[in-house]
């Protein structure tokens, strides 16, 4: 990971003793957060106007700041304004902003939640807010009503709480860590959790939602994904918005996880001001897959309060997909999601291809405009579903397919085979064992 100059000059102003070593000391970095307004001034070089200077501190009183000093690194001062890592980092008095469709809680997580810190919105997964402690201060964040509440951060007992409700609801085959960030506890108490959660047999997947790639990559040390390595099969979600947050050091982190057998994928939001250009998206998916990084969601900006000046109309996001469907490699394009207000999850938006159907013909356009059909069967018999799965005509049997069957001689040999003994049928002594 570099150390630029720019990186040792800002360091050296927080501590005139520092080192290269203590830069890349994630604990270093979480320490000396940016968290007021002088020390941002100090450290950027910049002095606000009293009205800004008045405004930004009014809407920290509400929503706190804190800016780790790499990320702060990565501002450019010559155009501050504009910049996209200065309008994710630095509070506005636009948050104090609200519109009336604005909520504390929009997706309704809190009315979703049968034990502290768990979500149960989906059958078959959870979420399982396991830290309320973020390395950043992310000022489009969808849970701001938590940022700064000491009476939010869940205590080991909790954890627990959430722990044994997941034992207890054994349609859960998917739990997704998130907070606050899972990655900004300490590597041993997040081996713990991961450790009583993968001796939960109904838990199939584990999935961890972590900005640190993208606001602390040192974080991502080699001690803390070999204790991942041991917990597979993990999933992990990242959180990069822009290009420009994808650094050396990011590019590093990645790579660590990626190397480590990790799937790796990113959810974006989408930002007026930030990212919302078909050009500047498109850079980003493709530094992304070019990192083993898949673009997972971009979701629409929620209806958290003071978000209202970072949301767009889903009209932008529309035309986002549209330049990138067919113009990019298939798995560069996330699927365009709204979080539905009120608890009733993600809604996938996207341009329409299907123009009109009949009976038997489909009517399809593609990217370039083309419009095409598609001729449907003749005669289509579907399976009638009688709820008899015991006679049922299809491969209903679900368990992996055995790739061997032993024979005869080999039965005795192999170790997958538990046959101990090759007995002749309708011997004798088989014949007075029946009776």
């Amino acid at each position: 990971m570099i150390f630029t100059q720019h990186q040792q000059e800002i360091a050296e102003k927080i501590d005139y003793n520092v080192s290269k070593s203590n830069w890349k000391n994630w604990k270093w970095q979480v320490k000396h957060r940016i968290r007021s307004l002088d020390v941002l001034e100090s450290l950027l070089g910049i002095k606000f106007s009293p009205d800004k200077r008045s405004q930004i501190e009014k809407t920290i009183k509400k929503f706190p700041m804190a800016i780790t000093p790499y990320y702060l690194s990565l501002i450019d001062t010559n155009n501050m304004e504009n910049d996209p890592i200065f309008r994710q980092s630095v509070p506005t008095i636009h948050e104090l902003e609200y519109s009336q469709a604005d909520m504390k809680d929009p997706l309704h997580e809190d009315k979703d939640s049968p034990v502290p810190g768990i979500t149960h919105r989906y059958p078959d997964s959870v979420l399982f807010l396991v830290s309320n402690v973020c390395a950043m201060y992310c000022r489009h964040c969808t849970r701001k009503r938590r940022v700064g509440d000491i009476d939010n951060i869940p205590t080991k007992e909790e954890i627990k709480i959430g722990i044994d409700y997941i034992r207890n609801t054994p349609q859960v085959r998917d739990v997704l860590l998130s907070g606050g960030d899972p990655f900004l506890l300490s590597t041993d108490y997040l081996d713990w959790i991961l450790t009583e959660l993968r001796k939960i047999r109904h838990v199939e997947i584990i999935r961890i939602g972590t900005r640190t790639p993208v606001v602390l990559p040192y974080r991502i040390t080699y001690r803390l994904v070999e204790m991942l390595k041991k917990h597979h099969p993990l999933w992990i979600n990242t959180h990069f918005n822009h290009p420009r947050e994808i650094t050396a050091s990011s590019k590093e982190a990645l790579s660590k996880l990626a190397d480590a057998g990790i799937p790796l994928g990113n959810q974006s939001v989408l930002l007026a001001g930030v990212n919302d250009c078909p050009i500047v998206m498109r850079s980003l998916v493709h530094k992304l897959v070019v990192n083993r990084v898949r673009p997972y969601y971009l979701y629409q900006c929620d209806l958290s309060e003071g978000l209202s000046h970072f949301r767009t109309p889903v009209g932008k996001g529309i035309e986002i997909i549209e330049s990138l469907i067919g113009h990019t490699t298939g798995f560069c394009v996330p699927t365009y999601v709204i979080d539905a207000p009120g608890g009733g999850g993600k809604i996938p938006v996207m341009p329409n291809y299907l123009i009109s159907w009949s009976t038997n013909k489909v009517i399809l356009r593609n990217y370039e405009g083309v419009i095409t059909t598609y001729k449907e069967p003749d005669s289509y018999e579907p399976t009638f579903c009688d709820r008899n799965c015991e006679r049922c005509n299809l491969q209903l049997p679900l368990e992996d397919a055995s790739e061997y069957r032993a024979v005869g001689i080999e039965k005795l040999l192999v170790d997958y085979d538990k046959t101990i003994a090759l007995v002749p049928q309708k011997t004798e002594r088989v014949e007075r064992r029946s009776k």
